[in-house]
């Protein structure tokens, strides 16, 4: 009779063992970590993330503006994080010496590119991105641009080489990453100093188009991306890339191959809100965050539920 008792006991301890068990992996199944870059529309994009997986049934942890490219790159491949809008064109520079070539600057072989390059490395995926090319740019104040005839970035080359009086605001990265200014610099055959630059932390460029706007430290002229919304509300005029730079910078999820294996919903869930965005789109949600003031959750809340992807 005490066997019987002690054997049962043993049972329920290893049932409810199980159970737990069971539970714990499915509280780890749900639970998604999402993260973004440290900028404006990395804020933006972030939260939409973490509004859809969490209205989808999602535990989320939220590490959105968790810092620059390169910090949040890492997190994901070492598996701090699961998610984080990246773009198609940083493919290039993650797996420098690829040789895909000149595919970077055609929106659906560079995601075939990097949805490649990514899988065998690091098994993360790539999912749907948006139509907007938020492209590594150059803009100017518009004054400057009127009174200097500046309208491309071959007009500008001319006007640094001349003599012209600029500066430019950048970030550290797009100062120093050899697919930013450094490349513009190379094609268009000019050369900004030290003492033509103003280099910030971060990549937020709503900090270098106020500087340019404002002229703070003689600042005329700041890097940019093509969804920026402050551009034309600064009255900063966007200087054409009419040599073809710039490779093809479309924002996608970018995600742990475990966790969508273990999670396939999570790109029924994304897929059609990054495939709704379009350049206007970002411009305008992106305006209201740099612009107005409006917290990044509160317009990505908005836009979600005007569109009617989360209750």
């Amino acid at each position: 009779m005490f066997k019987r008792i002690v054997l049962t006991v043993m049972i329920i301890g290893l049932l409810s063992l199980l159970l737990a068990s069971g539970r714990n992996e499915l509280r780890e199944k749900n639970e998604i970590t999402v993260a973004s870059k440290f900028d404006t529309e990395g804020a933006l994009l972030g939260n939409m993330m973490l509004l859809v997986l969490g209205n989808g049934g999602f535990e989320v942890v939220d590490r959105t503006e968790l810092g620059a490219t390169d910090v949040v790159r890492k997190a994901l491949e070492t598996g701090e994080v699961d998610i984080y809008p990246e773009y198609t064109g940083n493919g290039n520079w993650f797996f420098a010496g690829n040789d895909f070539g000149r595919d970077w600057y055609d929106r659906e072989k560079a995601l075939a590119a990097v949805r490649q390059l990514d899988s065998k490395a690091f098994d993360i995926e790539w999912l749907e991105p948006a139509r907007a090319n938020n492209t590594w740019a150059i803009a100017v104040r518009r004054d400057l641009s009127e009174s200097a005839g500046l309208t491309t970035l071959s007009d500008f080359a001319r006007y640094v080489n001349r003599g012209g009086i600029v500066k430019l605001a950048g970030s550290e990265e797009f100062v120093s990453r050899p697919d930013a200014l450094a490349a513009f610099q190379e094609a268009y055959g000019f050369k900004l100093t030290e003492n033509q630059l103003l280099v910030v932390s971060g990549g937020n460029t709503a900090l270098t188009e106020k500087a340019a706007a404002q002229g703070t430290d003689g600042v005329n002229a700041t890097m940019a991306y093509g969804t920026d919304g402050l551009l034309s509300a600064l009255n900063l005029v966007v200087l054409e890339d009419n040599l073809g730079v710039q490779l093809v910078y479309e924002p996608a999820p970018r995600i742990r191959g475990e966790v969508l294996r273990a999670n396939p919903e999570l790109a029924n869930l994304l897929n059609p809100v990054f495939m709704r965005l379009d350049l206007s789109t970002l411009q305008i949600l992106n305006a209201r965050i740099a612009v107005r003031g409006v917290a990044a959750r509160t317009v990505a809340e908005d836009w979600l539920r005007e569109e009617g992807f989360i209750d």
